[in-house]
C-alpha cells in the first residue's frame, strides 16, 4: 500500500517537474518532438504495407503508395534543408516503382537528416526569411509546414493501409504495461 502511494505521488508530481524545466527554445523543441513522433508512425506505416502493395492506388487518379513514400522522403529533405539554410544533400534519385526497401531506406534517411537539422535549430532565428516554394517565408513557417506535411501524409498512409485491410500504426492496440 505504501509503495502504491509513493508511486501515485511521483506520477502526480512528474508533470509539474517537467513544466518547471521550461525550454529556452519552445518552438524548435516542439517541432523536433513532433517530427520525431511522426517519423515513428510514418516509418512504421511504410514498413507495414506489403511490398506488393506499393503500386496500390485507391483510384486511377490518385498516387500510388510507393509515390507517397517517395514524396515523403523528398519533401522531408527539401523542407529540412530549407530550415538549415543549405542545399539538400545529394542522394539517389527515387522513383515510385523502386523496391520497398529502397523507398523505406530513403524515408528513414530523410528523417535522420531532419533530426540532425532540428538538433541544430533554435528559436533565435525563427523570423529569418528563407526561400520557400513561390517566394520567401520565415523559418518558423517552414518548420510548421514540415509538421503539417507529416500530419497530412500520415493520414494518407493510414487511409491506404485501411483500404487494404490493415490498421495503421496509431490505431493498433498498445501492449499493456
Amino acid at each position: 500500500m505504501k509503495r502504491m502511494l509513493i508511486c501515485a505521488v511521483i506520477a502526480a508530481l512528474a508533470p509539474l517537474a517537467a513544466s518547471a524545466q521550461q525550454s529556452s527554445n519552445p518552438v524548435s523543441d516542439s517541432v523536433k518532438e513532433m517530427v520525431a513522433q511522426h517519423a515513428k508512425a510514418i516509418i512504421a506505416a511504410a514498413e507495414e504495407m506489403p511490398a506488393d502493395k506499393y503500386g496500390y492506388k485507391p483510384t486511377p487518379g490518385q498516387i500510388s503508395f510507393g509515390h507517397l513514400i517517395m514524396h515523403l522522403a523528398e519533401s522531408n529533405t527539401l523542407l529540412c534543408s530549407t530550415i538549415a539554410g543549405t542545399k539538400p544533400p545529394e542522394g539517389e534519385t527515387l522513383a515510385e516503382t523502386d523496391p520497398k526497401d529502397k523507398l523505406v531506406g530513403a524515408l528513414k534517411t530523410s528523417f535522420d537528416y531532419c533530426s540532425g537539422v532540428l538538433d541544430k535549430t533554435d528559436d533565435s532565428k525563427l523570423g529569418e526569411m528563407l526561400p520557400m516554394f513561390r517566394g520567401t517565408a520565415p523559418r518558423a513557417r517552414v518548420m510548421i509546414t514540415l509538421v503539417a506535411d507529416l500530419y497530412d501524409h500520415y493520414s494518407a498512409e493510414a487511409a491506404y493501409l485501411r483500404l487494404n485491410g490493415m490498421l495503421p500504426p496509431t490505431a493498433q492496440p498498445r501492449p499493456r504495461q
